[in-house]
């Protein structure tokens, strides 16, 4: 699942907000336990690296859904209660085939950990379709989690039209032994009559170059986006 989960890690903690256990505006400790180190992709971390600061929630969020902030990632799993209380919002929603067990930190300590986190790509499509057709949040907070996932940059929309929506989450995996072990990205399309296109594609252990492995997920987009936009 890579980094993917982290778009149902931002579900939930903005289900809580909605709960009154948060507030968008709290600042939030980024505490020197948090930090990550050898040091992961984390513009806070790069930021702060010596941590001992407050932080918006709201900012921890987008950087967590629009950079893919690991730290940030790993300080909003631990206010929301760890990962079993991701899952089983994720799984109250009626989604299927999401299981988080551990965060970056755990990740990036071993390798082979990753494979126990892990994402049906028939449950991440009933996720994003959820989230478009019936939010379980306000509409405040679905459209502000949208925006973070439209300013994300990834591989579904490379190969679509210009000017078409895309919002979503991507990750992939560094390459060790010549394998990719995750090079995913899912989301939302905004096809030209109105209708909003899911898609989740998840490509796993791959020998492929990266080069290869974005443009087949472009490819892929691009032909399901094609078949869609003619059978309006």
């Amino acid at each position: 699942m890579q980094s993917v989960f982290k778009l149902p890690l931002v579900l939930t903690v903005l289900h809580q907000v909605e709960q009154g256990k948060f507030s968008l505006d709290q600042s939030i400790p980024f505490q020197k336990s948090d930090l990550i180190l050898p040091r992961p992709y984390s513009p806070l971390q790069d930021k702060y690296p010596q941590a001992g600061v407050d932080v918006p929630l709201r900012e921890l969020l987008q950087m967590t859904v629009s950079l893919s902030d690991n730290t940030a990632a790993d300080i909003l799993l631990r206010l929301a209660g760890g990962p079993k209380i991701v899952g089983d919002y994720i799984a109250s929603l009626g989604v299927t085939g999401f299981h988080l067990r551990d965060d970056e930190r755990a990740l990036h300590r071993e390798h082979s950990l990753q494979y126990r986190n892990w994402f049906e790509p028939r449950g991440a499509v009933q996720l994003l379709r959820i989230l478009a057709d019936r939010s379980p949040l306000t509409e405040e907070h679905t459209v502000l989690l949208l925006q973070w996932m439209s300013a994300s940059s990834g591989q579904l929309g490379a190969d679509l039209p210009d000017g078409t929506g895309v919002a979503h989450k991507t990750e992939h995996s560094d390459v060790e032994n010549g394998v990719a072990a995750a090079t995913n990205d899912i989301g939302v399309i905004t096809l030209p009559d109105g209708r909003q296109l899911a898609i989740a594609v998840f490509v796993t252990n791959s020998t492929a170059d990266e080069t290869t492995r974005f443009k087949v997920i472009a490819q892929i987009t691009r032909a399901v986006y094609d078949y869609a936009t003619r059978h309006e």
